[in-house]
Parts: C-alpha cells; sequence; structure tokens
C-alpha cells in the first residue's frame, strides 16, 4: 500500500502545474471551493486536496491510504459507488452527478462530482474526482446563466475590453448600436474601430483613469456618429459609463462599457432647449426693442436682439414710401426703394460692408429677395445659399465677392408688419454659424419682426406728428424784426430732443407806438400739435393786445382770459415793454421765470418782480414793474427748459445761469445765445426753449 500510495503522490507532484501564470488566488475554482482527490486502483485514497480537507473534515493523514468509499460514501450506497467506480476504471467514461458523501463528523453533504480515469506513463489508471458543494455551484451556474442572459438580450450596449483596451466581447445591443459586426470588432483596440475625432486622447484616458482607480464614470453624454453609420446619417446620442472589470481576487481583467442610446431625449431635451431660448428671446425683445420713440433708435434695438442668437448679421430695412408717409404700393415686377435703418454684427465681419449703408435710401430690383419679402409679406428661407442666391442677396457684385469671403450661407428675410401694412423686412445672415435658418427660426424671426413693427411704425408715426407739429411751430414763430428803436435783439428756438414731442414755446419782438417795442416769451403747458396751436392763437392775441398800448400787466389779464378758453388752457408768459424815451422797461409775468438783466460792472441778476399765476388759471390780478435799463444793459428772457433738469434743482440751474452770462463780458448776443444752449440744455432734453436777448444801444 505504501509503494501505491508514494507512486502516484510523486508522480503528481513532478507533473504538477508549476507556477506558470501564477497568481492570488480569485478564480472561479476558488469561488466554488473545488475540491480534488485521486484513487488508486484498488480504491485507496492517494491524492487529497486542502478543498477536499475543507468539505470532508479529514486531513491529508487521516485520507491518504484509506479506502475512498470507506471514508466518503455511507454503507445504503457503498454498492453503488463501486460499480460506478468500476464503471469508470473499465471504460474510462466521465461520470458527472451529484451524490450524498459522508463527512466526518457523521453528517451527509450532497456535492457534485465529476469522475475522470487517468493513466500514469507506466500505464497504471486512477480515478480523479473532482468535486464541489451543489449550493455553490448552482449558485454560480444561476448568476451565470443569469449574467449571459441579461448579456445577450440586454438593450443596453455592452463591451468588455481588455487592459489593452481591446474589444473582448461584445453583445448584440451593441453590435447593433456600432453597426459593425462582433467579428469586426473582437480584438481590435478602439482607435481602430471608431475615427480618432471621436474617441481621442481624453476617452482613453478616462478609459485607463478607470482602469487605475477602480472609480467608475457614469452617464457621459457624448454625441457620435457610429462606425458602421451609412453616409448622411444623423449623429447619435449615447449614454456611456465605464467600469473597472476585477475578479474575486482582486486582480484587474478589464474595463467593461455600458451604451444607452438617448438620442430622442437628446433632441427632446434640445428642442425645449432652444424653445426656451426663443422665449427668452422674446420675453428679451418685449423689453429691448421700443424703448424710445426714435425710430433709428428702434430699428437698432431690433438689430441687435436678433445678434448672435439668431443671426450673426441682420439689418432692419424699412420702405422709402412708408418713411415718406405714403402709402406702399409695389407692382408686381417692379423695384422697390428701401431705406436701411440699421446693421448689427456679432463679430467683425466684411458683411457688413455688403449691407446697404444705414439712412440711404437704395433702390432693389423686383428679383432682390428683399423686394420679393416685401412685396408678398411671406418671409423668404434660403437655408443653403449658393452662388445664384448671393445675386439675389446682395446689391451688386462687388457685395456679393463679400458675402462669400465672410461664409454666408444661410439666409432669412421676414416682412415688418404693423397694423395690416407692409413697412419694411427684417434681413438675417448666418455665416460662422454653421446650421442653416430653419422653419423654427422662421416662426421666431417672425415673432420678433411681428413685435417690433408695431414700435417701429409707432415711432414712424411719431416722427411724422412731430414734424408736423415742429413744421407748425416754427411757421408760428417770427423773424426778429431789424431797425427796432434803441434795441438790438436775438432769438433761438430749440425743440424737445427726439424722443419727445414738440411743446408750446414762443418768443415775440413787437415794434409799438412811439419807438417802444414789446418783448415776449411764452410757454404753453403740454405738448404736440395741440400746444403748438394753442401757442400759435396766443401770439396772435399777444400781438393784437400790444397794438392796444395796454399796459403789461393789463395785457396778461386779457391773455388769461383767452387763455381759459383754449386747449391746453394753461401757459406761462413773461411780457416787457422797453420805452427808450423814459430809458426803461416795463415787465409782468404769468407763472414764468424773472428774466435776467446784465449790466456793465455789475453780476447779473434776476428781476426782482410780482409774482403772477400762469394764464388761464382766472381770478387773480397781475402786477407790473420798471426796471431802468441804459446804453449796454442786457435783458435776457427763456423759458423753462433752459434751466429746469430733473437731476438738480432750479435754483442751482439759475445759479448757473447767472455764471455763465458773468463770464460772456462784451459777447455778442449771438455768441452768447449759442452759449447758453451748448451749456446748459442736453440734447436729449425733453423740453423745448424758446431764448430771446435784447441789448439797449447808445
Amino acid at each position: 500500500m505504501g509503494g501505491t500510495q508514494d507512486g502516484p503522490a510523486d508522480r503528481g507532484g513532478a507533473g504538477g502545474v508549476g507556477a506558470v501564470n501564477s497568481g492570488p488566488a480569485g478564480g472561479l475554482l476558488d469561488v466554488l471551493g473545488l475540491g480534488a482527490v485521486v484513487v488508486d486502483a484498488e480504491g485507496l485514497i492517494v491524492l487529497w486536496s486542502p478543498q477536499a480537507e475543507g468539505l470532508f473534515g479529514y486531513r491529508a493523514e487521516e485520507a491518504l491510504g484509506r479506502s475512498a468509499v470507506g471514508l466518503m460514501v455511507a454503507e445504503e450506497h457503498r454498492d453503488e459507488v463501486l460499480a460506478l467506480f468500476a464503471q469508470v476504471m473499465g471504460s474510462g467514461d466521465l461520470w458527472a452527478g451529484e451524490f450524498p458523501v459522508r463527512v466526518k463528523d457523521g453528517s451527509s453533504r450532497l456535492l457534485e462530482f465529476r469522475n475522470v480515469r487517468l493513466t500514469d506513463a507506466r500505464g497504471d489508471h486512477f480515478a480523479l474526482g473532482l468535486f464541489t458543494e451543489q449550493t455553490a455551484l448552482r449558485r454560480v451556474e444561476r448568476d451565470l446563466a443569469l449574467s449571459v442572459r441579461l448579456v445577450e438580450q440586454s438593450p443596453i450596449g455592452l463591451a468588455v475590453l481588455d487592459t489593452g483596451l481591446r474589444y473582448v466581447g461584445v453583445n448584440a445591443a451593441l453590435e447593433r448600436l456600432h453597426g459593425v459586426p462582433a467579428d469586426r470588432l473582437v480584438g481590435r483596440r478602439l482607435g481602430e474601430v471608431w475615427p480618432s475625432s471621436v474617441i481621442d486622447e481624453t476617452v482613453e484616458r478616462n478609459m485607463r483613469g478607470v482602469l487605475a482607480t477602480g472609480a467608475p464614470l457614469l452617464d457621459r453624454r457624448i454625441v457620435v456618429r457610429p462606425p458602421g453609420a451609412p453616409p448622411g446619417a444623423e449623429d447619435r446620442a449615447w449614454s456611456v459609463s465605464l467600469y473597472r472589470l476585477d475578479d474575486v481576487g482582486g486582480r484587474v481583467l478589464g474595463v467593461a462599457i455600458s451604451v444607452i442610446d438617448v438620442t430622442d431625449r437628446y433632441r427632446a431635451t434640445r428642442e425645449a432647449d432652444r424653445a426656451r431660448d426663443r422665449l427668452t428671446l422674446v420675453a428679451d425683445a418685449s423689453v429691448r426693442i421700443g424703448t424710445t420713440l426714435d425710430l433709428e433708435q428702434t430699428a437698432r434695438e431690433l438689430a441687435g436682439v436678433a445678434v448672435p442668437e439668431l443671426a450673426d448679421v441682420a439689418a432692419v430695412d424699412v420702405l422709402d414710401a412708408v418713411l415718406e408717409g405714403r402709402p406702399a404700393r409695389l407692382e408686381d415686377d417692379g423695384p422697390a426703394v428701401i431705406r436701411a435703418l440699421a446693421v448689427a454684427a456679432a463679430y467683425p465681419t466684411v458683411a457688413v460692408e455688403a449691407a446697404d449703408r444705414p439712412g440711404e435710401p437704395a433702390h432693389y430690383g423686383a428679383d432682390r429677395l428683399v423686394t420679393r419679402c416685401v412685396r408678398s409679406a411671406r418671409p423668404v428661407l434660403v437655408a443653403e445659399v449658393d452662388a445664384d442666391a448671393l445675386t439675389r442677396i446682395a446689391r451688386d457684385d462687388k457685395a456679393v465677392a463679400l458675402l462669400a469671403e465672410a461664409g454666408v450661407h444661410s439666409y432669412l428675410a421676414v416682412p415688418l408688419i404693423a397694423r395690416g401694412e407692409v413697412l419694411g423686412a427684417l434681413d438675417l445672415k448666418r455665416a460662422r454659424n454653421e446650421l442653416p435658418f430653419t422653419e423654427d427660426d422662421v416662426v421666431l424671426a417672425s415673432e420678433l419682426a411681428a413685435r417690433a413693427a408695431v414700435c417701429i411704425d409707432n415711432a414712424r408715426l411719431y416722427r411724422q406728428m412731430r414734424e408736423t407739429a415742429l413744421t407748425l411751430q416754427r411757421s408760428l414763430l417770427p423773424e426778429p424784426p431789424r431797425g427796432l428803436a434803441g434795441l438790438q435783439v436775438a432769438s433761438r428756438y430749440q425743440p424737445a430732443g427726439a424722443g419727445s414731442e414738440v411743446g408750446g414755446d414762443w418768443f415775440d419782438v413787437i415794434p409799438l407806438e412811439g419807438r417802444r417795442t414789446a418783448l415776449v416769451v411764452g410757454d404753453v403747458m403740454g405738448s404736440g400739435i395741440n400746444a403748438a396751436t394753442t401757442m400759435g392763437r396766443l401770439r396772435t392775441a399777444t400781438q393784437t393786445l400790444a397794438r392796444l398800448a395796454l399796459e403789461p400787466a393789463e395785457l396778461l389779464r386779457h391773455l388769461d382770459e383767452i387763455t381759459s378758453g383754449l386747449d391746453p388752457s394753461l401757459a406761462t408768459c413773461v411780457y416787457a415793454v422797453y420805452d427808450p424815451a423814459a430809458g426803461r422797461a416795463c415787465v409782468a409775468t404769468a407763472g414764468h421765470p424773472p428774466p435776467v438783466l446784465i449790466r456793465a460792472g455789475e453780476r447779473p441778476r434776476l428781476l426782482d418782480l410780482p409774482v403772477g399765476p400762469p394764464l388761464g388759471v382766472g381770478g387773480v390780478p397781475f402786477d407790473s414793474a420798471c426796471v431802468p435799463l441804459g446804453p449796454g444793459d442786457r435783458l435776457v428772457l427763456y423759458t423753462d427748459g433752459l434751466v429746469e433738469t430733473r437731476d438738480q434743482d432750479i435754483d442751482t440751474r439759475l445759479e448757473a445761469l447767472l455764471t455763465l452770462l458773468a463770464d460772456e463780458g462784451d459777447a455778442s448776443l449771438e455768441t452768447t445765445c449759442d452759449r447758453l444752449l451748448r451749456e446748459l440744455r442736453h440734447p436729449a432734453n425733453h423740453d423745448d426753449v424758446a431764448l430771446l436777448l435784447a441789448r439797449v444801444e447808445p
């Protein structure tokens, strides 16, 4: 028996697997706890593994040399086992199955067996028994079956890459996502399958980071064109996660990749983002467009809103007839005269040079796309601009070359329509923005144009009304008469800024009998045509009453009665009569700022006059005061638009007026008028200014 034991044992040691590919425990055999026993032809145990000791409880020295059947099998199963042993040793066939065995403590345990006959170099036969606990084996089988089915049937693309980032295995879902069969993937590196523009150094660096740290990267969104996609196919959006694979012993096997196609969700999210951006742009336009009633400013605001969110270059064109207040009727095959009001670009580009110069009229042929847009009152979209389209966008060959140089590749024009009338068009171009204009952009641009068109039309109508009122206002103001007795006069009228309506300020110089001269400055409260009309009526009434030789206070009393029946029904006025024979001026005011007296050798001062109510209040008397005037003395009459501001009190402004006049010295009246307007009045002032200066001559 001893020799029988030693022979196989020695041969087993000499024929061991050695240390090739040795490593830490943790493989599948370790998970199973696979035990091994070798039995000679006589049924005696000659080899006993440590795992066998764990399963049966017998140490090697307790098992070796003993009968395997007597040690491991219960009495009632011995005949069956002996028959199986004889079958394996006789035929050499493999026997596999589960069998109850007896362990050292006397209990029974169900094990899974694999029995096979072994033959050594001398032709002696042995039986090798491999066994594991059935529970562990069934768990592994179940887990393996589940894993295989999950991988094969999962809609999620799965791949395993080794530590060299070569494909080891892929499932059917990943084959479909890649568009490449598995046999063309397995064994190849990522960079050999994917274009370098997709799988770049960053992707490989991330994978190597997962391999090195074991920390997974989850739900990384990428937009790709699969390597097997046909030409012209759309990009796909994938959610990619990376995991390191370790065996139970901690050895790194590679990296697993899971890929979920989220293209629909990605597109829906992108569309939602675009919709949100469009709403934001429309809301922004509501705030930024139409902040003033200035026509050019409104056009600039529209162009500024359109770039860069909607276009790289935007222009606002308005029909010249509309600007002039004429009906805009375009013949079917006729040209259009259009005036560009604003041009804006998202960045410096020669495309701006190709646009029509703002403020100058341009003749657009019938074939021009802008002409077609305003004639049809419908958007014109050229998603992909070619050479022919450029000739119908640009004004001439030079502009065509500039647009081509700028890279303009997509064009959109939408009409500006307000109150049923086509005013012009919003002209949009894309160059750096690689996306062509779409129908969604048409809807957005049309929404912006509709909102802006109302603001542009309001500014246009306001400009027409303002110009009408200003024309009326100027026509009612006098030219200072020449040859006045003992007086030299200068005057100015400056209307309110472009964003405000014309007011009712006026001045007048009226020659009277006895070589006297009446000086008048007034201000009708309100603005627009009504104020200008009331001003004209009050000026006419003042001229008529002045020729009746009424005292200033009496004249204001009559004007007060007249004003109460007008609309607007309030006005302020200062009325002075200079008498060269008496060497004085008698002055009365009705709610008006007091004139300034400038006398040589003295600081300018405001005249101390009785305070009267504004014209139109009624029932309150007026008083006059007389001021001596000698040669060289000057009077300055003005309306409140010269001195009133929103950020300074009136006393501060009046002091600034006196200081400026003190610095004038012997300057001419014309020079003084210009300086007062230049230094005291802001160009955007919301009020008119009437200014009248008089100097007593020797």
